[in-house]
């Protein structure tokens, strides 16, 4: 190594130079002003020529020899340094790189010159200091449109998700896209209009259920997407149609006992069967369960519940029909009951109003009064929208709970033990939150807070809970949690999913505890319905809630014998009440 003067004018210029890349006017005009002011400061670096010529050819310092020339220079001192087996193709690039960063094209055109001298990727990473994935991603550009190269080549790059739509593309597409979008001279080009012409859906292997013989079998090839992050299967196909058919026919073959496979509407949300209704708590065994395929083309699992069937017309409690039996019968002769069906609805007021005196003013022992509230919810007029089964009534359900308070002949006999259990299956049938027809209302939350049932409430923290959160709710949440909310809603979101996946989180909106005004609000009600029905029990009526009046109309319906299907559907109730409110 050795420094000596030449005219800059001998020296040649390194044809594998790294920086091709034109620099500023204004980066130019000022070492231009700094070359005449005080000379090069740091001497460029030239080696001898190798082909049998005695000049010098320049390893570093182009732009410095180029701007000397225009500065009318006659000599500059240069370092001499020893001719490298590779050109000074690696000196170059991490003198350059070092002073200051190539663009990716620059560095693109390096590493490609490196490789084909023998370089392996990883030796250059070494070299480097950087990731091999890094030195992968750059190597893309070789499937870049020359034209494109150009533009980016200027310091217009687009963003690093673009640059990986744009290099999956082939050149004929690139070709067209950059035809339709090509900037004018000087401006930028519209990159992301750019990307998303040439975007394909991809549909990813860590997304899919199926094996490699289903993918096999669709056609389905993996490409590795260098661009995702190194800790996750960054594999994925745009073969759309047959991943999704693939998925299907998993779906198909993994179909589980009481499952069914569902559609997705418009929103991306399970079209479930008729009068399906969707359980977002613990499912129960009589619970269906639906697969379907969400817009990621994920295979997605979701439960759903239907209402018990009614029994048919004339179908009595085994299930068998009564009527149209054709064998002869023997006509005998009709005799008149001991008591009339007046009697017997005489009898049954009488025995009524026996019945609520004595509940009211009779004393009962603690034990005898949870005894007869099981009973009571077995009786016949009993109808329970339930939370946990569907819709049953009190003599289908409840006498399964009331068998177990009887002794063998048939007294009321239980422990503590048997009448908690009984208790609390009541309950469990009786209260529920679940919007709808089965909602207890005001009732099950105060219940819900007196027994700490929040202690039991599931980790809401999850994606599908949290999308129904609005920006304020999501911040609220994190002002909780000490997260700083993100610009975005969905990075805000996903901040809060990956915080709540060890912890457990429950929204205050979720807690059991009604508002205070709510709660006083329903027992001003409760208090003014209590007034109201101290006269009679027909302006008791008259006056009450829509549920007390939906109750009457279900109770008359077993009064008048309506059973199975000729009990009305919801809408005819729902007409019958508005009629009785009318009048």
């Amino acid at each position: 190594m050795q420094i000596m003067k030449v005219d800059p004018r001998a020296l040649k210029e390194n044809p594998d130079r790294m920086r091709q890349s034109k620099s500023s006017p204004q980066a130019d005009a000022l070492m231009l002003a700094t070359i005449k002011a005080v000379g090069i400061v740091q001497p460029p670096v030239v080696a001898p020529e190798t082909d049998g010529g005695n000049g010098y050819i320049i390893d570093a310092g182009h732009r410095r020899v180029r701007l000397a020339i225009a500065a009318g220079l006659e000599e500059i001192e240069i370092l001499v340094v020893d001719a490298a087996n590779d050109n000074g193709a690696m000196r170059s690039m991490v003198e350059n790189s070092v002073r200051e960063a190539l663009n990716p094209v620059d560095q693109w055109r390096g590493i490609e010159r490196l490789v084909a001298l023998g370089w392996t990727e990883e030796a250059i990473a070494v070299a480097l200091a950087l990731p091999v994935r890094q030195i992968r991603k750059l190597r893309l550009l070789a499937n870049v449109l020359p034209a494109m190269l150009e533009q980016m080549a200027l310091g217009d790059m687009p963003s690093e998700q673009q640059l990986r739509v744009i290099a999956a593309a082939g050149q004929v597409e690139q070709k067209e896209v950059w035809k339709a979008h090509k900037p004018k001279k000087g401006d930028t080009a519209p990159w992301w209009q750019i990307a998303n012409a040439l975007t394909k859906k991809r549909m990813y292997a860590r997304d899919a259920s199926f094996g490699d013989d289903l993918a096999q079998a669709y056609g389905i090839e993996w490409v590795e997407d260098l661009f995702a992050p190194a800790d996750e299967d960054g594999r994925y196909t745009t073969n759309v149609e047959g991943f999704l058919g693939a998925q299907h026919e998993w779906m198909t073959n993994n179909l589980p006992k009481r499952g069914a496979i569902v559609e997705v509407n418009s929103w991306g949300q399970p079209e479930l069967p008729k009068k399906g209704s969707q359980v977002y708590g613990k499912p129960s065994k009589s619970d269906h369960k639906a697969l379907y395929l969400d817009r990621d083309g994920k295979v997605q699992t979701v439960h759903y519940r239907i209402p018990e069937a009614a029994n048919p017309k004339g179908a009595v409690g085994d299930g068998s029909v009564t009527g149209g039996d054709d064998t002869d019968a023997v006509a005998t002769p009709k005799v008149r009951p001991d008591v009339t069906q007046k009697g017997h609805d005489m009898i049954g007021d009488f025995r009524t109003d026996a019945l609520h005196d004595a509940l009211g003013r009779a004393p009962i022992e603690d034990d005898m009064l949870m005894a007869l509230m099981v009973l009571a919810f077995a009786g016949l007029n009993v109808r329970i929208d339930s939370g946990a089964d569907g819709t049953f009534y009190g003599g289908k359900r409840f006498s399964r709970h009331a068998v177990g308070l009887f002794d063998e002949h048939g007294k009321l006999a239980f422990d503590q033990d048997t009448l908690r259990v009984a208790v609390r299956s009541v309950l469990i049938d009786v209260l529920s939150c679940r919007r709808g027809m089965s909602n207890s209302g005001m009732v099950a939350r105060i219940a819900g807070e007196a027994i700490g049932a929040d202690a039991f409430l599931p980790n809401m923290g999850s994606e599908d809970f949290l999308l129904c959160l609005s920006r304020q709710a999501l911040e609220a949440s994190c002002a909780e949690a000490s997260i700083q909310p993100r610009p975005k809603v969905r990075e805000t979101r996903t901040a809060l999913v990956e915080h709540f996946a060890t912890k457990h989180f429950v929204h205050p909106s979720g807690r059991f505890a009604p508002p205070a005004d709510e709660l006083l609000d329903w027992i001003r009600a409760g208090s003014a319905t209590d007034v109201v029905g101290a006269g009679s029990l027909d302006d008791g009526r008259a006056d009450g809630t829509a549920e007390d009046q939906d109750g009457e109309i279900d109770n008359e319906m077993e009064r008048e014998g309506m059973q199975g299907a000729d009990r009305p559907d919801d809408a005819e109730l729902d007409e019958d009440f508005d009629q009785r409110a009318a009048a």
